[in-house]
């Protein structure tokens, strides 16, 4: 076997950054586990440590306190390090920020593959929130890095149509992000504790995410199912945690909890003791935490903004319309079930992620992807 020396990128592996800052250090540690020589590079207090085989380097962050200018994510350390790097692949994960402009210099310096991975953030309701200040980047650095790349990486097929959609027309690798199932000694769904029953909604509490919507369904359902509570849990961006709350205080809603991001073992407790899982989204590339749900063994209802149609194919959930109705409509349906009735659900969901999702099989696909690139160069 070829050893390949495989450079990964991402602004932040920081908890509070959400699903990157799982994907890519697990998909690193996985590709790294067949054998080959990862580097992963991000922005934080500067330092290096070997993570699971990955040395992981974390460049300072200048303009770090220059208003705007900070969203940039300016690193020279980092730019310098990856012109220095003797790498073979270099890939990095998001856009927007200047670890991902980076790479894309360097690659076309040294005529090395430069592959790319959105994560979402080219999704049509992506692009709307700073739209301005998108369109600027884009003309200003984006744009060229992004017709630089040898190979998108996209974690969905709706997430290859929002690449076609901006007029990229690269070859694309559709391979989801992988998920690691609970250990025997950690909760799943049969250790749901108490007696009322939960949804959950768990992850950013952004616009984006539809909640408003959640909350107007919940005012509908709440006092029809006096046995169930309504748990939202993640932190707040823009504001939005507050404007939640006082919408839910205008509809007079009593079983609604605001809750701060979880993480470990606590994340893992709050998924197992979920009856059921709802991601109202109005558009996600992936939905870790869709992923996350069925691996506790917990049903889910995710809104057609995630690409989870599968939830209906594998009898875990249901996949629906976005809107106050159709959530109110499927919720009403699911929450009169049975709790065995869902837990039967859950197991199949749990079952779908051990055969189709775990991380080996994942990094064996990424790695054909990087072989494929070198071919190509």
């Amino acid at each position: 076997m070829n050893i390949m020396r495989i450079f990964e990128i991402v602004a932040s592996v920081d908890e509070e950054a959400a699903g990157p800052s799982y994907s890519v250090p697990r998909l690193s540690q996985s590709v790294a586990a067949l054998g080959h020589e990862v580097d992963l590079a991000s922005l934080g207090l500067p330092g290096t440590r070997n993570w699971a085989g990955v040395r992981h380097t974390r460049y300072a962050w200048d303009l770090k306190r220059a208003g705007p200018l900070s969203r940039l994510g300016v690193s020279q350390t980092m730019r310098r390090a990856l012109r220095q790097a003797s790498a073979d692949i270099f890939h990095t994960h998001g856009l927007w920020m200047m670890p991902n402009i980076y790479p894309a210099e360097v690659a076309s310096r040294h005529g090395r593959p430069f592959i790319l991975s959105p994560r979402g953030m080219l999704g049509a309701e992506s692009l709307r929130f700073s739209a301005l200040l998108k369109r600027g980047f884009w003309a200003m650095a984006q744009g060229r890095a992004a017709r630089q790349v040898t190979c998108f990486h996209a974690t969905s097929e709706q997430e290859l149509e929002d690449i076609r959609a901006v007029g990229l027309r690269q070859p694309v690798a559709v391979i989801p992000n992988g998920i690691d199932l609970p250990t025997a000694n950690e909760p799943t769904s049969i250790s749901r504790l108490g007696q009322r029953r939960t949804l959950l909604y768990l992850g950013r509490v952004h616009p984006k995410k539809g909640l408003e919507r959640l909350v107007d369904a919940w005012g509908q359902l709440e006092a029809q199912h006096p046995d169930w509570q309504l748990r939202i849990v993640g932190p707040s961006e823009l504001d939005h945690a507050s404007q939640l709350k006082a919408r839910a205080s205008s509809l007079g809603l009593a079983r609604i909890s605001f809750e701060d991001s979880l993480f470990g073992k606590a994340k893992l407790a709050a998924y197992a003791e979920a009856d059921l899982f709802v991601l109202p989204t109005l558009n996600e590339n992936f939905g870790m935490v869709v992923a996350e749900a069925l691996a506790s063994g917990t049903p889910v209802v995710s809104t057609r903004g995630a690409p989870w149609d599968g939830l209906v194919k594998h009898g875990c959930g249901w996949w629906i319309d976005h809107g106050v109705e159709p959530l109110v409509a499927t919720l009403t349906l699911a929450m009169k079930m049975d709790s065995a009735v869902l837990d039967a659900m859950g197991a199949r969901g749990r079952a779908w992620m051990k055969s189709d999702f775990t991380w080996d099989a994942i990094a064996t696909n990424m790695e054909q992807v990087y072989l494929w690139c070198l071919n190509q160069a």
